[in-house]
């Protein structure tokens, strides 16, 4: 006979039970994620953003955990240092011989809701224009492929630029569009933390805009557009697209830098310098800490200056710098109507391990993997793209000015300001 005890236990047990059955069958699924990189080795971007969907990222103060599993990968080298069969055995996935495979589980039909598609890294041709013909297009169109075939599409995101011949990239964005797939694309800049944390104002009237950077061409340079641009495009009237642009290199930067206004061939000293006014690695002469460089000191310590002059369709000029051994970080200025001073803010990149630059890209990448809307509209990248290839021809054509009516691009930015602030 049962007690009393026993009965109300047995019944409060069958409650309790039944409680987390019905929790259970609240809570969604969890989405089925794949990885398509050139490489998965340490500090590669499928290291700093693939694996946050393996063990979480901190963000807001708290460690997240995606509600996505990576159930397959797709790596196309695999160098010495490769960590992805080390990755696969520990978290559970497979790697597949091909895109499609992967993307179908080793199945005949897509298997997965999600894309993370990573072209960065690895052992690729270097064309005559200096680019890196990194696979993203290739990889892109293989997904695109299985979609088709198998009546069915998913949330991708591509990691930078879309691809570094034109015509590629405005297929990629046109695809997406044309198939209804929510398509996200870009740098970690426009999203990490800024000092100070301030946005372009919505509806700004914008004259002229600037971005001081480190790093090499066709690489750092893109990330330096993008900071340009997700300021850029919250101005007034929105997005309009490009009309020119021209890439300076070596004496040819010096020379347009003491030109003094950019009507005159140049750029903005004030805006120059308000840029290295927010950085904090700016170069400085023995003993000294906060010394301004003179002319003289940054020739010396820049050997080979690099500037992407661009002429926007509605008259907003731009101008973004790589000086390698002046500044090793990103700092953006803006002239603004109606204000007395430059609009400036460095974009903060931590040191590694723990990044939050990467980190706040991903949860971008996670918001449009789980909701199925991108946050921000990948014409963004799009854009920064063409801007880039345009650079590129520029500098393999004696750095003459690029007429570009192709990037006529309109969109609209989201109003809200997406950057990391807490």
């Amino acid at each position: 006979m049962l007690s009393r005890r026993t009965f109300l236990g047995t019944i409060g047990a069958g409650v309790v039970a039944a409680s987390l059955e019905a929790r259970a069958e609240e809570r969604p699924a969890r989405k089925k994620m794949a990885i398509v990189t050139t490489e998965w080795r340490h500090m590669s971007h499928a290291w700093h953003m693939g694996e946050r969907f393996l063990v979480g990222y901190p963000i807001n103060g708290r460690w997240h955990r995606p509600p996505l599993d990576v159930v397959a990968a797709y790596v196309d080298q695999t160098p010495a240092n490769d960590l992805s069969k080390d990755r696969a055995k520990e978290f559970g996935f497979k790697i597949y011989p091909t895109i499609a495979e992967a993307l179908r589980c080793g199945g005949d039909k897509l298997a997965v809701d999600a894309v993370l598609i990573i072209g960065e890294h690895g052992d690729y041709p270097v064309n005559k224009l200096g680019q890196k013909e990194y696979p993203r297009y290739r990889f892109f169109k293989e997904v695109v492929e299985v979609f088709k075939k198998d009546g069915r599409t998913t949330p991708v995101f591509n990691d930078k630029h879309l691809s570094w011949k034109w015509e590629w990239a405005k297929e990629m964005a046109e695809t997406s569009r044309s198939m209804g797939f929510p398509f996200l694309a870009g740098s970690s800049l426009p999203v990490t933390w800024r000092l100070p944390a301030v946005d372009m104002p919505y509806g700004a009237e914008v004259e002229e805009v600037m971005c001081v950077a480190m790093g090499g061409v066709d690489s750092y340079d893109f990330h330096a557009l993008e900071a340009i641009q997700c300021m850029a495009e919250r101005r007034k009237g929105g997005e309009s697209g490009v009309r020119a642009v021209q890439a300076l290199r070596g004496d040819a930067v010096w020379k347009a830098m003491a030109a003094g206004s950019w009507k005159a061939g140049g750029w903005s000293p004030e805006l120059f310098e308000a840029c290295l006014c927010r950085s904090q690695t700016l170069a400085q002469p023995p003993t000294f800490s906060d010394r301004h460089p003179t002319d003289k000191q940054m020739r010396e310590w820049v050997k080979d200056p690099v500037a992407h002059r661009v002429e926007y369709a509605d008259g907003l000029k731009a101008t973004m710098f790589l000086l390698n051994g002046l500044v090793g970080d990103f700092t953006f200025a803006a002239r603004v109507k109606g204000r007395d001073e430059p609009l400036s803010t460095l974009f903060y990149l931590p040191p590694n391990p723990n990044v939050t630059y990467s980190a706040a890209l991903m949860s971008k990448a996670e918001e449009t993997f789980v909701t199925g809307k991108a946050p921000y509209p990948v014409e963004r990248t799009l854009l920064t793209s063409g801007i880039l290839a345009a650079a590129m021809q520029s500098l393999s054509s004696d750095q003459k000015r690029i007429e570009t009516p192709h990037l006529a691009i309109r969109y609209t930015a989201p109003r809200e300001s997406l950057f990391a602030q807490h």
